[in-house]
């Protein structure tokens, strides 16, 4: 009996486990449709795991406004004493921006939900 109930136990995380520590999303208007995110985690494996958060953040900020759509200028990260930062610039539009980095920000968002991924 003790063998068939530890078999139902999850096993601890290990250091293979991806389990991010989201610490929060500051949003600054730069001018009228340009928007900063500096957004701050610790745990991330790779530089691309802040810039999902901060796309994340754009996304959502983007629909509060009661625009659609967004596209990525740039996205700087850096790591201090053991903390993701980015400090991404995104502009927001109501219809879908001229560019090769733009995003949907329903579908981004809807796919951060289901990632884990916290917004604004």
């Amino acid at each position: 009996m003790l063998l068939t109930l530890a078999g139902c136990t999850p096993p601890p995380p290990t250091a293979e486990d991806f389990i991010p520590d989201y610490k929060g999303v500051e949003t600054v208007l730069l001018d009228g449709d340009l928007v900063q995110f500096n957004v701050a985690m610790t745990k991330a494996r790779a530089s691309e795991n802040v810039a999902a958060y901060a796309e994340c953040a754009a996304a959502q900020y983007t629909l509060i406004r009661g625009y659609g759509f967004a596209r990525h200028v740039r996205t700087n990260v850096v790591i201090e004493a053991g903390i993701w930062r980015a400090d991404a610039v995104y502009t927001i539009s109501p219809s879908l921006p001229k560019g090769l980095k733009t995003i949907d920000a329903e579908v981004v968002t809807q796919s951060c939900l289901e990632q884990g991924i916290p917004t604004v």
